[in-house]
């Protein structure tokens, strides 16, 4: 039977380790960059203008 390879099993927890940290790292520096940046996809409270998207009509059709 073999012997299991613990160092690796070890790497392997410490690169799970490692990318947790940076994706907590990055979401953090997202945060704190401040809500409503755009492409962040997140928008503040007290945004102001319409509620709904408002797109224009195409030319040649009258808007209701």
């Amino acid at each position: 039977m073999a012997k299991p390879n613990y160092s690796y099993e070890k790497r392997q927890r410490e690169l799970a380790k490692k990318k947790k940290k940076e994706e907590k790292a990055r979401d953090k520096a997202e945060r704190k960059s401040g809500p409503g940046q755009p492409g962040d996809g997140t928008e503040s409270a007290g945004s102001e203008g319409p509620a709904e998207s408002v797109t224009p009509a195409p030319p040649g059709q009258a808007t209701p």
